[in-house]
């Protein structure tokens, strides 16, 4: 390509390595994650309720995703296909549980920006995370909807000391309950090298980011990562369900590294 320019039609030419991993914890009794790790969709909702009534909202959530006449596979996510399934799913666990549970949701759709090229659409309700790696940089894209985060964002706690604060579970935005359930929504390019992290709050409550960095770049497939995130956030203490799903972008020419077609 003449002094490589890069088309549209090249640059959609991607394949994604993907892994995921999940575990109850050391302390929970239930996992109350559900997690879908299929194009275009690559989702975590983080349950809650009790009973058992946060497996069923975090199920149904992740039921209403794989939808494949919502979202369906081989085709680009629009930013209208994402709300709407994302309130599709809001509907059908407050019609389920009365309103009574509800589950956080992170998740990164395949899409294409308005040139036509590979993009991601991130979306996030609650305190379940989406990450974005490149070679040395480690970014949180999403913003925690809960009441610690509101404090951070107030300077009035850092970050660090939101991972132990007595209320860091408390969320203020969540599908299925409460009034509030629209996701935020960012618009990402995709691009080879890049590897997305889609975690619940099990894992950034028991590793900081400098350390799930770390075990991002010390594995070079995308199930190993997820499966020592997972194992990483047990032996840090394990107090809650923990569940990742971890992307990574390659050329389609690229032989150096284990792909699914997308």
């Amino acid at each position: 390509m003449a002094g490589g320019e890069e088309t549209p039609e090249h640059r959609a030419r991607l394949v994604l390595d993907v892994g995921a991993a999940t575990d109850r914890g050391l302390v929970r009794e239930l996992n109350e994650d559900s997690y879908l790790a299929r194009e275009p969709v690559f989702a975590v909702a983080d349950g809650m309720g009790g009973h058992e009534a946060g497996e069923v909202a975090s199920g149904l959530c992740i039921e209403a995703l794989a939808d494949k006449d919502m979202l369906a596979p081989g085709e680009p996510a629009t930013m209208l296909d994402v709300v709407l399934a994302v309130r599709r799913a809001d509907w059908a666990i407050r019609e389920a549980t009365g309103s009574r549970a509800g589950t956080t949701l992170a998740a990164a759709f395949r899409a294409e920006d308005d040139d036509g090229g590979p993009a991601w659409i991130v979306a996030n309700v609650g305190d379940s995370r989406v990450y974005a790696a490149d070679h040395d940089e480690f970014d949180q894209i999403t913003v925690d909807h809960s009441e610690v985060w509101e404090l951070v964002a107030r300077g009035e706690i850092t970050p660090e000391e939101a991972r132990v604060h007595p209320r860091r579970n408390v969320v203020t935005r969540a599908l299925g309950t409460g009034f509030d359930a629209d996701p935020d929504l960012w618009l990402l390019p995709a691009f080879p090298g890049q590897r997305l992290l889609v975690c619940s709050d099990g894992l950034t409550t028991e590793l900081e980011d400098f350390e799930i960095a770390a075990i991002l770049r010390e594995h070079a497939t995308s199930q190993g990562a997820a499966e020592a995130l997972v194992a990483a956030a047990l032996e840090a203490g394990g107090r809650d369900n923990v569940t990742v799903v971890v992307v990574g972008v390659g050329a389609a020419d690229d032989d150096a590294l284990p792909v699914s077609e997308g």
